[in-house]
């Protein structure tokens, strides 16, 4: 209720929002000109969702707690999330970007607040509600999440139809949901439909917050027949293993959690990111692990890996001619066109291309006409261009705004050219450390069954080698060695603890160091003999 006060007064409300909550830089908008900026209006169920969507608990805490204290609310901020629906990051409003949106779509979202709000209370104003619920179903993004909406301001009052809870309803209760967004009359009926269900004493759920928590709960225990939403098991299996940043740090992430939020919140915006760093970072293992992140859930068949190379040509990559059995040429697509048509298959979820050693090619020359489509701002039909070898005349070809592009980069090999400005352009570019300190040897030490003194002495050992590393004028710091080489498998246990470490420095370390000194080898001997010394 309290943000009925801020109907009329909305800029307050965002001067809020930009000035005292933490995380809301993904609340850019676009303009018609094509610039960007912060949002000029905002609709209350967008507030609920800035700690109702895909960060950590610690975070949508924080969150709560700000916007608490800010909006002088009495009731205490949520600690707790279970079986609370959450937004797909890259769907976190409810209304679409300047350039696109009606003049009275917003307003048409704080009418079915309030109406909402009213209708929960006397149950006398129905036909008010429905209107307001039919109008602000034809905005424009809105779609099944007006209904978790509705649910986060009454959750007692309205049912939500999250994917997880439309899951669960169809396979556990047996009641036939519509296949697009319900009207207002059939969404008020499978509102009271449900309530005469909860009822019944066989009944798995009595209230709309139980059934939420019980589709939580079922997605969580993979409890899903796969047959309901007519999907294979490998499908279901994959969504079924929920996975957030959360999961990154505790699949043994050693970033601080603000700066992996950082990076998350990078690749949302850009939608192309590249992971540079020295050896041994853990740019692939992150990489795979943000799209993990990025879609929700461990659906590998959503996220497509290649590795560039020197002899990879656009012809390989987006589309060319190739031999056919028949011995002649066919236009055949290439990895990356293959995943441009999935990604188009399905505009509702994240589709993540992870592209290795993106610098070992030629990345201008593979990418072609497609480095200029790569471009946030040009993921829509309208931006179209002809590609080099079009199937028909009139061929058009644009990238859908669910394709996102992770790529790895190793910054310390001499034999890799200097990256393309136009690539640089159209990708955020963040840099990766090693980070051999506390948290690594936290996890060590509880994973791996290493001693804390000893983890320790690895800890300043390797800090002395990269700091020889780094004040060398023929390295410098893009050459340190990163904590990978010394970390490892989880649940791995190390039982001769010094044996192990002098292994990894004779076979993965010195021969790396051999090749950084190799016009001076009793420079890498030295700092060999550095690491091991006394073990």
């Amino acid at each position: 209720i309290r943000l009925l006060d801020f109907k009329k007064n909305r800029k307050a409300l965002l001067d809020i929002i930009y000035s005292k909550i933490e995380g809301v830089d993904y609340l850019s908008d676009r303009f018609i000109d094509g610039s960007r900026g912060q949002l000029q209006d905002i609709c209350p169920f967008t507030v609920f969702g800035i700690f109702n969507r895909g960060i950590t608990n610690e975070r949508r805490t924080r969150i709560a707690n700000q916007l608490k204290t800010e909006l002088n609310l009495d009731p205490p901020a949520p600690t707790h999330f279970d079986g609370i629906p959450v937004l797909n990051n890259q769907n976190s409003w409810f209304f679409g970007y300047a350039d696109v949106r009606q003049p009275e779509d917003i307003d048409i979202l704080w009418e079915v607040f309030e109406q909402a709000i009213t209708f929960e209370s006397t149950g006398l104003n129905s036909s008010q509600f429905e209107q307001a619920y039919q109008a602000a179903k034809g905005v424009n993004g809105v779609a099944w999440t007006l209904t978790i909406g509705l649910y986060w301001i009454r959750p007692w009052s309205y049912l939500t139809l999250d994917g997880k809870s439309r899951v669960y309803i169809s396979n556990k209760l047996g009641i036939q949901l519509p296949k697009s967004p319900p009207d207002a009359h059939e969404y008020i009926a499978l509102v009271d439909g449900l309530l005469a269900e909860f009822c019944k004493n066989d009944c798995p759920a009595h209230s709309f917050p139980e059934l939420s928590r019980a589709a939580w709960l079922a997605q969580e225990s993979e409890l899903i027949a796969p047959q309901v939403v007519q999907k294979s098991e490998e499908s279901i299996s994959e969504e079924a293993q929920s996975y957030s940043l959360q999961n990154i740090l505790q699949d043994g992430c050693f970033l601080p959690e603000d700066e992996l939020e950082r990076y998350f919140d990078r690749l949302k915006s850009k939608q192309n990111l590249i992971l540079q760093g020295p050896p041994g970072t853990g740019k692939t293992w992150l990489a795979r692990r943000l799209g993990f992140a990025l879609l929700g859930s461990k659906r590998a068949s959503r996220i497509r890996a290649m590795q560039f190379h020197p002899n990879l040509s656009y012809e390989d990559f987006v589309r060319g001619w190739r031999p056919s059995g028949d011995g002649k040429l066919s236009l055949t697509e290439g990895p990356f066109m293959e995943a441009v048509s999935q990604a188009q298959a399905d505009p509702s979820t994240p589709f993540i291309i992870v592209i290795e050693e993106i610098n070992r090619g030629n990345p201008a020359q593979i990418f072609g006409e497609m480095l200029t489509l790569l471009e946030a701002d040009k993921r829509r039909p309208e931006e179209a261009l002809e590609l080099c070898y079009k199937r028909f005349d009139g061929e058009t070809i644009y990238l859908p705004s669910n394709l996102f592009i992770i790529g790895t980069m190793n910054i310390a090999d001499r034999s890799l050219a200097i990256v393309d400005f136009a690539l640089r352009r159209r990708f955020a570019f963040v840099d990766l450390q090693p980070q051999v300190g506390s948290t690594w040897r936290n996890w060590v030490v509880s994973n791996n069954g290493i001693e804390d003194s000893f983890a320790k002495l690895i800890e300043s050992r390797m800090y002395d080698l990269n700091e020889l590393i780094r004040n060398d004028q023929t390295l410098g710091p893009a050459f340190r060695i990163g904590h990978s080489y010394v970390t490892p498998k989880r649940d791995e246990q190390i039982t001769d603890q010094a044996a192990w470490f002098r292994q990894v420095v004779s076979t993965e370390i010195g021969p790396l160091l051999d090749e950084y000194w190799f016009d001076d080898l009793t420079k890498s001997s030295g700092a060999q003999a550095m690491l091991c010394d006394g073990m």
